[in-house]
């Protein structure tokens, strides 16, 4: 699954030929959810072995042999999770305050600073694929309870800025 190369054009939705008969994502909406899977991986090896989340996403690209733009759309995620992970563990902690953010499963930790990032510093995604995006990763990476926490979280999220 490393998308095509060959329409780097932003769309105006985000979710534009999101789903096919039998869920499958295609277009534009495949290629995001390859980056942010990338991100989620880059920023897991992070956590639990201290490497360099750029480096370790480096990596993936290369040996995933990923396409232009969704390894352009994991570069930039990972950029704006390293440069605002204060501000964007500051509102996890703000978001979900029985949830210390050092003792949240991994997974759920990275996914909700992804998310929150592009709903707050990335202009471009929409708070509502954001949102859906991070549940949907939560299904397929985290714990039975990720997904639910996870849309939690980022609810008052968007509730505190008024989405």
């Amino acid at each position: 699954m490393n998308g095509d190369a060959g329409d780097s054009s932003a769309g105006p939705a985000e979710d534009e030929d999101a789903a096919a008969p039998g869920g499958r994502l295609h277009g534009r909406a495949a290629r995001r959810r390859l980056a942010r899977t990338l991100a989620l991986q880059a920023l897991y090896e992070a956590d639990t072995s201290g490497h360099d989340p750029a480096v370790a996403l480096q990596r993936l690209i290369e040996e995933g042999a990923i396409a232009a733009e969704p390894a352009a759309f994991a570069v930039h995620l990972i950029a704006g999770v390293k440069a605002a992970r204060a501000e964007l563990d500051a509102e996890i902690a703000h978001s979900a305050p029985q949830w210390p953010v050092e003792q949240l499963a991994v997974i759920d930790r990275n996914l909700l600073r992804i998310a929150i990032y592009e709903i707050t510093f990335d202009e471009e995604t929409p708070v509502s694929v954001a949102v859906n995006e991070a549940v949907e990763l939560a299904k397929t990476f985290g714990g039975e309870a990720s997904p639910r926490f996870v849309n939690g979280v980022l609810g008052a999220v968007s509730a505190g800025r008024g989405e």
